[in-house]
């Protein structure tokens, strides 16, 4: 077969083979420490905690960090302090001037803010170790007796101290992987954390199923995630080819602008954002709920009605407001990621040109007039996919653990970074001349 043939060409080569046994041994690590329960907390009276995050948001987030959330894991934290602090900086990089000037001084800029964005992962765990902790007995109902030490000064030190190493650590992992493995580091380990749920919740929603004789149910839902997944991976690869046509350089060193320099094509992706559009609008969906509980209006009508419908992940009225802020601020995002202006500079000192555009300005125009044409059906097309969970939700009656891998961060972060780690793999394959993991056609012959 095809697929074990290119499996046994990835092991010949050395080097790739060694990047993807580090890789695994370092993804064995994180899910090993993601067990691994806080120093003081007794694990076998962890329930309500770990009830109380199979829905909703805190769902979401003990995903994200692999179930390490709900088992008051040393990872508890998970390495979404140091995602939350990278979008900061990414941000503050449009405001401030000394962030500005270090994304222009390439890899000493780029050495300097990973810094920055390190020392402000820490200053996010220093405050959300101590909010986990207090969370524990109070909003997750955990009892006195699983403290066996007590929650005194020396239990919140200890424990705030090995929260901080925790998520530090995680990013380590995740920098070695970037560095020395296959793939992106960070984003291997939100995947892992992610898939590492999957087959909880697909069991638990299939024994629902199973007991109430309804089999093609389960195979139906089996078919609409692969079709959801298929409509993921679409929106990840999809790209507006723009044509480019370069100079002929002559002999002589210059440039003969004529028709037959080469052609190339500059590719604007669809979604050229990812998945922060919906990382944004999550945080932002936290507001209303936090304005309905205010005093001045939670004993109103209006508050009551915002703490109701916000509550509910799946509930129309959250669903609806999640949709517009995703559009909304993909359209955001794309502006401020996505240098128009740059490329079309680096387009005119290259020699090249856009057929019929002039270089310069009138090319940033139209490059800026394309992404703002294809962003529009890609940010609708992303928020159908976010709010699909819901859909699925009120539609079949899939449990909610379940239904959050039918779209959403989780299933769009699950498809980016397997992209992603297929493409880099792909490219050794492709170097030593073997056939590669998403190339189609003949096989390439060997070279020894």
């Amino acid at each position: 077969m095809k697929f074990i043939e290119t499996i046994k060409n990835v092991w010949k080569i050395e080097e790739l083979r060694n990047r993807i046994i580090l890789t695994l041994g370092l993804l064995l690590v994180y899910r090993f420490g993601a067990q691994v329960v806080l120093p003081g907390i007794d694990a076998a009276q962890l329930e309500s905690l770990q009830s109380n995050t199979e829905t909703g948001l805190l769902g979401l987030l003990n995903a994200f960090t692999g179930g390490a959330f709900a088992n008051a894991s040393v990872f508890a934290l998970g390495i979404m302090p140091y995602i939350s602090a990278s979008i900061v900086v990414q941000l503050m990089g449009i405001a401030i001037p000394y962030l500005q000037k270090l994304q222009k001084e390439g890899a000493s800029g780029q050495k300097k803010i990973t810094q920055i964005t390190r020392w402000l992962t820490i200053a996010i765990c220093l405050v959300q170790a101590p909010g986990y902790l207090a969370s524990l007995p109070t909003a997750f109902g955990i009892p006195q007796s699983a403290f066996l030490l007590g929650t005194g000064g020396l239990f919140y030190f200890s424990s705030i101290v090995i929260l901080v190493t925790g998520c530090i650590f995680a990013m380590w992992l995740g920098e070695k992987i970037t560095d020395k493995g296959i793939g992106n580091g960070i984003s291997l380990l939100i995947m892992v954390g992610i898939i590492a749920t999957l087959p909880k919740a697909f069991l638990q929603n299939a024994s629902s199923r199973l007991e109430g004789n309804n089999v093609m149910l389960i195979l139906f839902e089996l078919v609409i995630w692969l079709v959801i997944i298929l409509a993921s991976i679409m929106l990840v690869m999809a790209v507006r080819k723009i044509a480019v046509q370069y100079a002929r350089r002559t002999a002589s060193g210059g440039y003969e602008k004529n028709v037959f320099g080469s052609r190339q094509y500059i590719p604007l992706k669809l979604n050229a954002s990812g998945v922060m559009p919906i990382i944004f609008a999550q945080a932002i969906m936290f507001v209303p709920g936090l304005i309905g509980g205010t005093s001045l209006m939670k004993d109103s009508a209006v508050g009551q009605w915002l703490q109701t419908q916000f509550a509910d992940i799946f509930g129309f009225w959250y669903n609806l407001v999640f949709a517009l802020l995703i559009i909304v601020f993909t359209y955001f995002y794309t502006a401020i990621t996505v240098p128009t202006n740059k490329m079309a500079d680096d387009l005119k000192r290259s020699g090249g040109f856009i057929p019929g555009i002039r270089p310069g300005s009138e090319t940033s125009e139209y490059l800026d007039k394309i992404m703002s044409q294809i962003t529009l059906p890609g940010s609708i097309f992303l928020a159908l996919i976010a709010i699909f969970p819901a859909i699925i939700v009120k539609v079949l009656n899939v449990q909610s653990g379940w239904a959050l891998f039918f779209g959403g961060t989780s299933l769009l972060i699950m498809v980016g970074v397997a992209i992603d780690t297929m493409q880099q793999v792909n490219s050794y394959l492709l170097n030593r001349h073997y056939d590669g993991l998403m190339k189609t056609g003949k096989n390439r012959k060997a070279v020894a």
